[in-house]
């Protein structure tokens, strides 16, 4: 029973450690501090750049991707753009070959069967003649200063990447769009504050991110996230790998709770298989790469069976004491909380703290089913694009 007590207190204080503790923890080490300084001034130098990316029937968004790269402050004749079109059926090709004719940096590399983005950006970065890469996805919008943004930090040798500042515009109540907006906000300013401390940041976006090409190397085919591969990938070659607040995007995400959890399923999925290719970086020896690499992602990646401890020692102790049957029955309501939100839902009663909650277990169901499917094997890493509220 002893024993049954203390697994029950690990799991619940693993949990308190990557939801609150570590957070706050974050913060107060970084307090007063601020980022690099060792960063390229307006005036100097810029070295040329090689943008990729990897389309599937972008129709609707493919435009405004472009438009929104060239209004850049960035020296046009630095960029190169090469874009791998994965086999798209609609006009999304049509579209890119209008806007070579007006921006000849553009190249468009067309894969004339299903590859997959992993594949795609692999044989994109072959082909890339600049030394600085920029990974970016066809929703994800650039402002301006983007580019410059994220470029000017590699004035310091030792930064290998930088992640862009991601940030949903697009809110509406009767969905997810708000949680996931939140969502990006709270990792966005962890993932800041890791790069501040240690230059660790745990995972780029992968809407936006550069990197410097001598610290590339492709990602496995039958991987799915990338990007996270090659931040940790940077970070096992003992480079730095930080986050640009300045350097904002916005991204529209999807507001239904049905594509985002299969959005987050095949995450999830490639998140196991990261964990065990990195899984040297979980060693003490590897110092705060290592704690920021359990606190901000291991523990949260195995949140879902620390609750499934949490709730069946509950309910196993809830018998001989008051207290943990009290948890055990508390647990059980927070449960029904999203069939609650789904009904009140369906009657157009959206209720903040409810969604909030909902969301948190709709990450960790993602999670649980991503774990499986990584053990089943994953056969096809080839992707479809998430219907998102444009």
């Amino acid at each position: 029973m002893i024993a049954l007590v203390l697994l029950f207190w690990l799991a619940v204080l693993l949990l308190l450690h990557t939801y609150f503790l570590y957070p706050i923890l974050l913060r107060m080490l970084t307090a007063g501090r601020s980022a690099q300084t060792l960063i390229a001034g307006e005036q100097e130098h810029v070295p040329s750049i090689s943008i990729l990316l990897a389309v599937y029937n972008e129709e609707i968004v493919i435009a405004e991707k472009i438009e929104s790269t060239f209004r850049t402050t960035y020296p046009t004749g630095s960029i190169e753009w090469l874009i791998g079109s994965d086999c798209s059926t609609d006009h999304t090709e049509e579209i890119i070959n209008r806007y070579i004719e007006k921006f000849p940096q553009i190249r468009l590399v067309r894969f004339n069967q299903r590859t997959g983005k992993i594949g795609i950006m692999n044989e994109l970065a072959a082909m890339a003649s600049a030394p600085v890469l920029i990974f970016t996805d066809a929703n994800v919008f650039f402002t301006e200063v983007t580019l410059r943004e994220l470029v000017k930090h590699f004035k310091d040798q030792a930064v290998g990447l930088v992640a862009g500042n991601i940030i949903n515009p697009l809110v509406k109540p009767d969905g997810i769009s708000r949680q996931e907006g939140d969502y990006l906000i709270y990792e966005n300013r962890m993932k800041y504050q890791e790069g501040i401390l240690w230059g660790a940041m745990m995972g780029a976006f992968g809407g936006c991110y550069a990197m410097r090409k001598d610290f590339f190397s492709p990602t496995p085919r039958h991987f799915i996230v990338d990007d996270f591969y090659l931040t940790m990938q940077v970070l096992e070659k003992n480079g730095k790998a930080i986050l640009a607040t300045q350097a904002i995007c916005y991204e529209d995400v999807s507001n239904k709770v049905r594509e985002e959890f299969r959005r987050k399923t095949r995450i999830a999925t490639g998140n196991f298989q990261n964990l065990f290719r990195f899984a040297g970086l979980l060693s003490p020896a590897k110092g705060a790469v290592a704690f920021a690499f359990w606190s901000h992602k291991a523990l949260r990646w195995i949140g879902p069976f620390l609750l499934i401890i949490v709730y069946f020692s509950s309910f196993v102790l809830s018998f001989s004491s008051v207290f943990f049957w009290s948890c055990f029955l508390i647990q059980s309501l927070l449960f029904l909380v999203p069939l609650i939100d789904s009904i009140l839902g369906s009657m157009q009663i959206h209720l903040k703290v409810l969604r909030y909650i909902s969301h948190f277990y709709l990450m960790n169901a993602a999670l649980l089913n991503g774990f499986f499917n990584y053990l089943s094997g994953v056969k096809n890493n080839v992707w479809k694009p998430t219907e998102r509220n444009q």
